[in-house]
């Protein structure tokens, strides 16, 4: 039998997950700043395989309108530069020396627009989580037995408070991400 200490750890825990999601979903839009996490999804023919980009090569962003890729085998350079290129990320590599430079272009206002979108969704998906961690915990409460109803009330207002804070989160993340997304 679950206790009310244990519904509300069980949706702090779902709530944690959703603002987790939303993060991590972040990390996958563009902004005007470079994220070595922009070329995760960019697969590298080497060794007579498709392998991840960060397999065969580390990549840094010294600056914030470009990316640093060091290849581990300076063999696979003409490799890695093509892959990047060839990604359909919209990126312009060039090869200086054992590095590849991957500047990234400036984004016009019509896209900047389509990503604050992509946000807004993101955004939209972690408040649908937030408020399903709240309906399942509401659910458990009132299966529960042996509990007065003042002590259900009082959850269900710590419930209310938790839902709250964890929106607020998520909405903070959100207007954090437009202002660097608007950024020119």
């Amino acid at each position: 039998m679950n206790s009310i200490a244990d519904i509300l750890k069980d949706c702090r825990a779902h709530m944690e997950k959703g603002v987790e999601a939303v993060k991590r979903e972040f990390t996958s839009v563009r902004s005007g700043k470079a994220a070595p996490s922009m070329l995760d999804a960019v697969k590298v023919e080497a060794y007579g395989a498709l392998v991840s980009l960060n397999q065969v090569a580390s990549v840094n962003a010294p600056e914030p309108r470009a990316l640093i890729v060091t290849p581990f085998d300076k063999g696979q350079i003409r490799a890695i530069e093509k892959a990047i290129r060839e990604s359909g990320l919209g990126f312009d590599p060039a090869i200086q020396g054992t590095v590849i430079r991957v500047p990234l272009p400036a984004m016009n206002e019509q896209r900047r627009k389509e990503l604050v979108k992509i946000v807004h969704k993101f955004v939209e998906e972690g408040h649908i989580a937030v408020r399903h961690g709240r309906t399942h915990a509401r659910e458990q409460l009132k299966k529960l037995d042996g509990v007065s109803e003042d002590d259900v009330k009082h959850a269900e207002k710590e419930l209310q408070k938790m839902h709250d804070d964890y929106i607020h989160k998520i909405d903070a993340l959100s207007k954090a991400k437009e202002a660097e997304i608007m950024e020119v």
